[in-house]
């Protein structure tokens, strides 16, 4: 006789659902496991034979076959253990079939029968609900935090394999997230693993200006460089670019923690990501780290970025290829990683914030004119950053040195809190103007084409000012689309309902080189 048990295999950020089948027939007696990879299904029969003795279970000697099913769905990892088990287990007529029917399960099998916390579980929690053939899901002790977003749908941790059985034979109880709220509170458990709360933007001494392309950065999501000499301020003034952004909305939490779940790098115990997460990649990083891939493919650091800050330092130093494939992400925000045997797709919608020099020796803007790179050199040196790359970048800003006068008095202009205030309001503005496109974000720097000409419309002025700019300076169509989009945060900004010429000129001195200083 057949029995199964529901899981739930991850595709991408997404969760499917799976079904573990487990047969019991006369033949020699082993147990065989198919539908999962080769390696796992090896690792997953070991642990459970090794479970199953320390615990004094009773495993039949017959062949027991079990199917993870369907096999089309490429299957990995050990969260398959807990479901195998059981489905062992109720054909063998140790637990009630029916009830392990109704109940989805994932979890890793220690070898003393403890169950120990996979990734995932968010979006597999968030998938089981949807189901109306389910009265639950048990997931490991650990896990259970993670699940606490999923309203309405029993949510059950386990310590231990005999809970489990004790649970499924209606002779205990398990924990649930809506006893975990109760304990905990309605706060969200923290589980941003790089914070920069202790970052505070009047550390800035000067760079006024830069500070204001900093607040213009964060009110519209745009994506922005700093340029300058070495110990001028970049990596300091782009440290504090998430100090400043919006508090995260909690479905924004929630799509942040799903993509940490499916990476893994959530700690044990964690619920959700509630700041804004802020990656800084090494530039020895490779292509797959950076976008995404791998077998199987996981997400990479742009998608690890997601409703946070990507910070690349040093621009020109990471690997041509690994810039060239920030293009997709930069436009679409999501990555689509394609292998042989899967396919994913990993949302990617980050405000990009980098720094470079402007030449070998870094020195090439600073007014002391003490740059001794020859030409051909800063040529090379820029060229690193292809052309259809910068296209996509917002704003290009030059950071000055910090005169000694200004280094050594005492800070001055807005702290993070208060300019984090004017960027919500801006938000708020572009929220109730833009709405919200599925599958996006309200911010400025998503507007479509069709949206810049219901919202960024131009007065002969400023029409006239962007035309001359854009043939002096020979701007391409992304070019100036990106121009208008900037002028639209800088008018929500001010509080402005059409964007005036000053607006526009704030906007291209972003764009223009050398525009800004």
């Amino acid at each position: 006789m057949l029995h199964t048990v529901p899981s739930a295999a991850l595709v991408g950020v997404e969760a499917v659902s799976i079904v573990v089948e487990a047969s019991i027939r006369r033949g020699t007696p082993m147990i065989r496991i198919v539908g999962l990879a080769p390696a796992a299904a090896r690792e997953c029969n070991e642990r459970f034979r090794a479970a199953a003795a320390q615990l004094g279970l009773r495993v039949p000697g017959l062949r027991i076959t079990v199917n993870l099913a369907p096999a089309r769905i490429a299957k990995s990892g050990s969260a398959y253990d807990l479901p195998v088990a059981v489905s062992i287990l109720a054909a063998s007529g140790q637990l009630p079939a029916a009830r392990c029917a109704r109940y989805a399960m994932v979890g890793e099998l220690g070898l003393d029968g403890g169950i120990r916390g996979v990734r995932g579980v968010l979006p597999v929690a968030l998938h089981c609900r949807s189901r109306t053939d389910l009265d639950g899901l048990i997931v490991p002790i650990e896990n259970l935090p993670e699940a606490s977003p999923v309203a309405g749908f029993a949510v059950h941790g386990a310590r231990r394999l005999p809970e489990v059985m004790d649970f499924l034979r209606d002779a205990a109880s398990l924990p649930t997230t809506a006893a975990l709220e109760t304990e905990r509170g309605s706060e969200p458990v923290a589980g941003d693993l790089l914070s920069t709360a202790s970052l505070d933007l009047a550390d800035v001494q000067g760079q006024d200006g830069c500070k204001r392309a900093l607040e213009v950065a964060a009110a519209g999501a745009h994506n922005l460089v700093f340029r300058g000499a070495p110990g001028a301020g970049k990596t300091m003034l782009a440290r504090r670019l998430s100090t400043i952004l919006p508090p995260m909305t909690l479905e924004e939490s929630v799509e942040s923690t799903i993509v940490y779940s499916v990476a893994g790098r959530l700690p044990p115990g964690a619920g959700l990501i509630t700041r804004r997460p802020f990656r800084a990649p090494h530039h020895s990083i490779t292509e797959a780290g950076l976008v995404g891939g791998g077998s199987p493919p996981a997400p990479g650091e742009v998608s690890l970025a997601h409703h946070g800050v990507l910070f690349l330092d040093e621009l020109p130093e990471f690997r041509s290829r690994c810039l060239e494939a920030l293009r997709q992400p930069l436009e679409e925000g999501t990555v689509l990683v394609t292998r042989a045997r899967a396919a994913a797709a990993y949302p990617a919608r980050f405000s990009l914030v980098a720094s470079m020099n402007p030449c070998p020796c870094g020195r090439a803007t600073d007014a002391s004119g003490r740059c001794t790179c020859d030409p051909s050199d800063v040529r090379r040196h820029l060229a690193r950053i292809s052309g259809p790359l910068l296209d996509r970048i917002d704003m290009v800003v030059d950071v000055p040195s910090v005169p000694w006068n200004d280094l050594r008095s005492r800070p001055q202009g807005a702290g993070s809190p208060e300019v984090r205030e004017r960027v919500t309001e801006a938000r708020c503005r572009a929220l109730h103007r833009n709405g919200t496109p599925v599958g996006g974000t309200a911010s400025n720097a998503s507007l479509t084409p069709a949206q810049l000409r219901r919202h960024c419309h131009l007065d002969a002025s400023g029409e006239e000012l962007l035309r001359k700019a854009a043939e002096r300076y020979a701007l391409s169509a992304r070019a100036c689309h990106r121009v208008l989009r900037v002028a639209r945060t800088v008018a929500d900004l001010a509080s402005r309902g059409r964007i005036a010429p000053d607006h526009v000129a704030e906007a291209l001195q972003y764009r223009i080189p050398g525009g800004h200083g």
